[in-house]
């Protein structure tokens, strides 16, 4: 019989509160009957300083992972790792020593090679069994973009170029855990993009600052980077988080043909579109892809299934070496013309 786990939520800010709180409540709903996997009691959720206005019936709010510990059984707990990227060896290390091992982790894995080696350290040290939030990996968009790529129907693809905008103006001012816009939106591209044109090496980056009147965020503006495949393919990111709307869409250039994806851009309306255009005209589908839920689902399933999850950690970690590529590219490029010139100024805080 498949065990059925508890679920820790480790930090209660957006992705914690916003995101996977509401999934998981969806979740226990949808699967109770069907004996899903998850425990029929209370989520556990660990915040010093949880929002003021934070309530959530059947989720317990405690101050530290100690008395978290004393409430759970590590053995049969998922944590949900939803602290900022820039302690995420120590969030991971203070809960490996509490004895958890099932971990799903928020991306970005790691902010910097030397961070991604203390969790490497750490995975193999206790047996940690950790997954990484990477929806898109599965999302019903990605699967069928993998399949215009492997059938061959549209030739051979040539380039892909990924566009994620979106205004994040009051966030960046208010928060400080991304330290530059390659941490936020383009993890899940690059993923993405490995996936359908294997592994690559950086080719070239820029970043810029955030600039609203006197707010001034560094390196939180747009930003690119760019990409060779192995295999020939090269690859472009751009992420915008100055932008005065969102889109998070991909172009797959083809032989024979544009494939166009728009994958959802938030938890709001849950649909991808995909276009399909070469010289016959242009064919349009739209379907439903809840692409974290069903990332969600997997995850625990994985957990009670024992694995695997060494391909799921290599291709984050492949991920973090190259946005780190793109971090280091970008600061030896500094003023130069491989970054714009960006304002200099106080940073300003919302509120």
């Amino acid at each position: 019989m498949s065990p059925k786990f508890r679920t820790l939520v480790v930090g209660l800010g957006r992705a914690g509160a916003a995101l996977h709180l509401p999934v998981l409540d969806r979740l226990r709903a949808e699967t109770d009957a069907m004996g899903g996997p998850f425990a029929d009691a209370p989520i556990v959720a660990v915040d010093p300083a949880p929002p003021p206005s934070f309530h959530r019936p059947g989720t317990l709010v405690l101050p530290s992972l100690e008395r978290a510990r004393a409430e759970l059984d590590p053995e049969t707990t998922v944590v949900h790792v939803c602290t900022p990227p820039e302690d995420r060896a120590a969030v991971l290390g203070h809960l490996a020593r509490l004895g958890f091992v099932h971990l799903l982790v928020e991306k970005p894995l790691a902010v910097d090679a030397a961070q991604l080696a203390r969790i490497e350290e750490l995975c193999g040290r206790f047996g940690l069994r950790l997954v990484v939030v990477a929806q898109w990996l599965v999302s019903s968009l990605t699967r069928r973009l993998e399949r215009c790529v492997t059938g061959g129907e549209y030739g051979e693809l040539r380039t892909i170029h990924f566009t994620q905008s979106k205004p994040r103006f009051t966030r960046s001012a208010a928060t400080n855990g991304h330290p530059t816009a390659f941490d936020i939106e383009i993890p899940h591209a690059l993923g993405v993009a490995l996936r359908l044109a294997g592994p690559a090496q950086l080719t070239g980056a820029t970043w810029s600052d955030l600039v609203a009147g006197d707010l001034v965020r560094p390196r939180l503006g747009p930003a690119t980077l760019r990409l060779t495949h192995h295999r020939g393919p090269a690859t472009c990111l751009v992420s915008d988080l100055t932008a005065p709307v969102r889109e998070r869409s991909i172009v797959c250039e083809f032989t024979g043909a544009n494939v166009i994806g728009h994958y959802p851009v938030s938890q709001d309306d849950g649909y991808a579109q995909l276009t399909v255009a070469d010289q016959d005209g242009a064919v349009r589908e739209v379907f439903p892809d809840d692409a974290l839920t069903a990332f969600v689902l997997d995850a625990y399933q994985r957990f009670a299934d024992q694995g695997p999850f060494g391909s799921d950690l290599a291709v984050n970690a492949e991920v973090v070496r190259l946005v780190d590529a793109a971090k280091r590219y970008c600061a030896h490029h500094e003023g130069g013309p491989g970054r714009p010139r960006t304002t200099a100024g106080p940073v300003r805080h919302a509120g």
